[in-house]
């Protein structure tokens, strides 16, 4: 008769039970694993074996079958050493099954018998939790973060001994409880460290206050960078729903630092300009998030857009639109969630001075035309604010000058407009004005007799297509919301109209 033990893997950014089966025969020594393992599972063989010596117990020497089920669930990474471990202590006699009865194990073994961390243990804990658990057992360094599912109980032995100890109540080990989430100030630039450049800082504003995407053009050294930097300071803390999917999001992507089980501040990603498709949306031939999933609640800065692969820029138009990545393979489809804000920075040219008062552009005709088809059309219509960024002079520059308003003050004036927001879309599945569809946009974002007269001009002689006509919508809407006003007067859409221009040379 075989022996069953509960255990989880991910899928996507969520968790699924997988049952872990042992069977041993008399017969020629043989470990077996099936049920989809990748090389990561297959490998646990071998771990296994050790471990278990290691810790005092007898190694079965016959033929051993693990299953993994439900077989057609694709098996990924070495979270399944310790289930398969204490599998075969129970089928083997040398541990009582009711010890283990309705607990979920995960964690990876070192040859040592040590458990060492594995991720996504706040998605797998979830799913003990659902499937309503006596308690889930991971390793020492996961049991902060799988501690963050309430009403779990937590053990998080350092080693599989010490679980046994446990088990058997030989020695018990304390459950472990949520830590008190500390929030720290965002260790990021300020927007009092920015000299001049007071258009591209309102437009970082209204960015930040209604989440919309925008794009920097501008010379080499003008301040895109610093700006774009700056941006994560004048943003809203996540509240705590936000931070615990940015933070199993994270532990799924193996990017979260041990030190913080809960990501309180917003994400801040920038990819290199060599990043493949698949790293920036995601997918792969086990699916993991891409970059745009882990700045989900948070801010993508994609520095040089134009050096970017032209197959990876077209990959963000359907997370941009829909604030979502769908990753399709033959046996399964996953969604991965890609809700942020864009920032693109990008020179004028290829040389970078191309309408620069005081260098002359050294580029060609063609090598113009060239830069310019690097980025599409589309892309760039899902850009809501487009702003030319111009050099400084040293009046501007200087250390002794007049300063700049800092981020805190900014940010004041950016989270009273998102609880306005969050008041509006309270009975949505929405937080932001970039994210109204068709029909939020016709009941929020009304116009008066002369805002229709400028908008029609607008879209005959800047020829705005359908989405770009909602966007502009949207950015009104938030300007409004920034001066705390019910409807979109005229100055809010000509603003708006303003940002959507983009630069001529």
């Amino acid at each position: 008769m075989s022996t069953t033990i509960l255990s989880a893997t991910t899928f996507g950014i969520e968790g699924r039970t997988v049952k872990v089966e042992a069977d041993t025969q008399f017969g020629l020594p043989n470990f077996m694993v099936v049920g989809l393992p990748d090389v990561a599972v297959q490998e646990a063989r071998e771990r296994v074996r050790s471990a278990i010596k290691a810790a005092g117990f007898e190694f079965y020497r016959h033929k051993i079958t693990v299953n993994l089920a439900p077989a057609d669930l694709k098996k990924a990474g070495p979270g399944f050493d310790l289930p398969i471990a204490i599998a075969l202590l129970v089928q083997t006699q040398q541990l009582p099954i009711e010890l283990c009865d309705n607990l979920y194990f995960i964690g990876e073994l070192g040859l040592d018998a040590s458990l060492r961390p594995v991720r996504g243990a706040l998605a797998l804990a979830r799913v003990a939790k659902h499937m309503q658990a006596r308690a889930c057992v991971v390793p020492f360094a996961n049991g902060p973060e799988a501690a963050l599912v309430e009403g779990l109980k937590v053990i998080a032995p350092k080693t599989m001994p010490e679980l046994i100890a446990h088990l058997t109540k030989t020695k018990l080990l304390d459950e472990v409880k949520a830590s008190k989430p500390k929030r720290t100030e965002y260790e990021t630039l300020d927007f009092s460290f920015i000299r001049g450049q007071t258009q591209a800082k309102r437009a970082m504003e209204i960015a930040a206050a209604g989440g919309h995407n925008i794009l920097l053009v501008g010379p080499p050294g003008s301040g895109k960078t610093i700006l774009a930097r700056s941006l994560p300071s004048i943003l809203p803390e996540l509240n705590y729903e936000e931070a615990l999917e940015v933070t199993t999001i994270h532990s799924i992507g193996g990017i979260l630092a041990n030190d913080a089980p809960l990501q309180l501040t917003r994400p801040f990603r920038t990819p290199h300009h060599t990043t493949s498709t698949v790293a920036l949306v995601g997918g792969g031939s086990t699916p993991k998030p891409g970059e745009v999933s882990l700045a989900h609640h948070g801010v993508l800065y994609l520095d040089e857009l134009p050096e970017f692969p032209r197959q990876a820029l077209e990959a963000l138009r359907q997370p941009l639109e829909d604030g979502v990545v769908t990753v399709s393979r033959a046996s399964q489809t996953l969604k991965f969630p890609a809700c942020f804000t864009l920032v693109a920075s990008q020179n004028p040219c290829p040389c970078g001075f191309r309408g620069d008062p005081k260098k002359n552009c050294i580029c060609s005709p063609a090598n113009l035309i060239k830069y310019e088809r690097k980025i599409s059309g589309p892309l760039l219509d899902r850009i809501d604010l487009h702003i030319q960024v111009a050099s400084q002079n040293f009046k501007t520059l200087r250390l002794d000058g007049e300063k700049s308003e800092n981020s805190k003050a900014i940010r004041k004036r950016v989270v009273m407009a998102r609880r306005l927001q969050n008041k509006r879309f309270r009975l949505e599945k929405i937080s932001t004005n970039s994210q109204m569809h068709p029909k939020l946009v016709a009941k929020h974002c009304g116009l008066d007799a002369a805002s229709q007269a400028l908008v029609q001009q607008a879209v005959d002689q800047m020829h705005l297509s359908a989405r770009g006509y909602v966007r502009v919508l949207k950015v009104a809407r938030t300007i409004a919301d920034l001066e705390n006003s019910e409807k979109i007067l005229l100055p809010h859409l000509a603003e708006a109209l303003q940002y959507r221009n983009q630069p001529n040379y």
